[in-house]
């Protein structure tokens, strides 16, 4: 029995073929399916054009028409069907200059990447497969559908993805797709930093990240990752840990840093366009990994961590040293036996450092507001607002 997620939509592929159409389930579902993988969402393919889907169902939306998509509301979910195409040359190597709807199915799965993702399945679970898509997933190959160059000078980033299914999969390349890899390379230079920095972060936290790493170095591909060009020791340096598989790509990312010993941190995580957010969580778990590994988790360095960044911090520690690491268990224990977690639980405000000392605002209160949280932390002074104002008084540091 196919799995609930394909059942519930069988009813909107019956209505395609009710229609005189034909509709299947198809790409990354199919492959999950046969994978036994998680399977979030399912996509449907058509031999209906856009305007003929359009007047099959009554709520719709036209997310991607010029590529034949139509989003379909169905019993409250929702569904993106997209028509039966072929695909003209790629001039940009990322998109094609033409699209053409037809009416054949092996038409459209003959444009897709990979034989893995290039399978059809009816409401019923028979499988359309006309490039033995399942005897590879059965074999863990990555192959493409037809000529590998053909493959990726059309897309340069289905490159990046077949390092990417290596990473989460565990597959290996076939022989012909791997020389292709090799061959087109450079070809990755005309993708935007966007699309590679998204399968790139997908490589890290692959499960089997340590071969997706391996290949990136042996195919050169990573020379076209910004700022990674002459860091091929590094990148291998990370495949040598035994733990790597234990680490999220966030972990991933601290590790590869702590390798690269980059000076200007945020200027290198900017060329990924990384968010702002995410490069200065970067930055401070890098400078908290710094001084773990001197000074070993103190009171403070994990209240200034906070307990997020200091489980990963201490997942990439465990991969550098792990005799030395403690598991994450101990350091939340660690963390919640601190007297404060949080700047919030003060006892006392930056209102009121003024009022007791009758001066005006400035930086002054955030460094006394740092100094008591330090000596808090560090249970040197009780977290008791009379206490603390009396202690400033007496270290004259009203």
């Amino acid at each position: 029995m196919l799995p609930s997620i394909f059942q519930q939509a069988v009813p909107v592929l019956r209505k395609l073929e009710e229609a005189d159409f034909e509709a299947y389930f198809v790409g990354g579902s199919v492959r999950d399916y046969f994978l036994g993988r998680t399977i979030n969402d399912v996509d449907i393919a058509t031999s209906a054009y856009p305007d003929e889907v359009k007047r099959i169902f009554q709520k719709t939306f036209d997310i991607g028409i010029d590529h034949g998509t139509v989003l379909v509301m169905e019993e409250g979910r929702e569904y993106e069907i997209t028509t039966f195409r072929t695909e003209s040359s790629y001039t940009d190597y990322r998109r094609p200059d033409k699209v053409e709807f037809i009416r054949s199915l092996e038409g459209d799965l003959k444009r897709r990447d990979f034989t893995m993702n290039s399978m059809a399945m009816d409401g019923g679970g028979h499988v359309v497969d006309p490039f033995n898509g399942k005897e590879d997933i059965h074999n863990k190959l990555i192959r493409t559908v037809g000529s590998p160059a053909s493959r990726f000078s059309e897309d340069a980033l289905r490159m990046m993805r077949a390092v990417r299914f290596v990473s989460q999969l565990g597959f290996t390349v076939e022989h012909s797709t791997l020389d292709a890899l090799c061959e087109h390379s450079g070809l990755l230079e005309h993708i935007a930093v966007e699309r590679k920095t998204a399968e790139f972060e997908k490589i890290l936290g692959g499960k089997w990240k340590e071969e997706g790493l391996k290949l990136l170095v042996h195919t050169n591909l990573y020379r076209e990752l910004p700022g990674l060009s002459n860091f091929h020791a590094e990148l291998l340096k990370l495949t040598e840990l035994h733990q790597l598989d234990r680490l999220d790509q966030h972990q991933t990312w601290l590790l590869l840093l702590y390798y690269m010993g980059k000076e200007d941190l945020q200027g290198f995580l900017k060329r990924w366009r990384l968010p702002t957010k995410t490069i200065h969580s970067r930055s401070k778990e890098l400078a908290i990994l710094k001084e773990r590994k001197t000074t070993g988790w103190t009171k403070h360095l994990l209240y200034r961590a906070g307990l997020a960044a200091a489980l990963n911090v201490e997942a990439v520690y465990g991969c550098l040293d792990p005799s030395g690491s403690v598991s994450s268990e101990e350091l939340k224990k660690q963390f919640n036996q601190l007297v404060i977690t949080s700047r919030q639980q003060l006892e006392v405000t930056g209102h009121d450092l003024m009022t007791w000392s009758a001066k005006q605002g400035g930086p002054w209160i955030k460094e006394r507001l740092a100094e008591i949280e330090m000596n808090i932390v560090n249970e040197t002074v009780p977290n008791d607002k009379e206490v603390i104002r009396r202690w400033l008084e007496t270290c004259s540091r009203l």
